[in-house]
């Protein structure tokens, strides 16, 4: 390098297959599972062949595992993988099945309020009972 040139930046920091389990809660199989189901791209690896998580890879992960959390099937995710990766053609598609998901999503915490609804009007009645009963017998007052 002759002088005045700058030095050239330290690649991106990456991460081995360990750390990112660590910080996802994935476990390694599953993060190889992802990669070979083509949810993620396929990973760079080093010399010694191990895999190298970028931060770009480490925030796509941590989306996938939103769709998963909130219900997202496999199949549709993969979906939304590939036309992610096949760029900004596919926005209007990918802007549709994420609108599609909330909406489901929507519906099923609606769902579970009425659930939780109906558990507490339940735990409410049997404290109601315990309530009514004479201390040191199983008899209603």
């Amino acid at each position: 390098m002759t002088s005045g040139q700058p030095l050239p930046r330290d690649p991106e920091p990456s991460l081995t297959i360990a750390q990112v389990a660590e910080r996802t809660g994935l476990t390694h199989d599953t993060l190889r599972y992802y990669e070979k189901a083509g949810l993620i791209e396929r990973i760079g690896r080093t010399t010694g062949n191990q895999r190298r998580y970028q931060a770009t890879d480490l925030a796509w992960l941590e989306f996938l595992l939103r769709l998963r959390e909130t219900g997202m099937s496999i199949a549709d995710m993969q979906r939304f993988a590939r036309l992610r990766s096949e760029g900004d053609p596919t926005v209007a598609d990918r802007l549709a099945m994420l609108r599609e998901h909330r909406a489901e999503l929507a519906d099923r915490i609606r769902a579970l309020r009425r659930n939780a609804a109906a558990l507490d009007d339940k735990i409410d009645h049997y404290e109601r009972l315990l309530d009514e009963r004479r201390p040191g017998t199983d008899e209603p007052t």
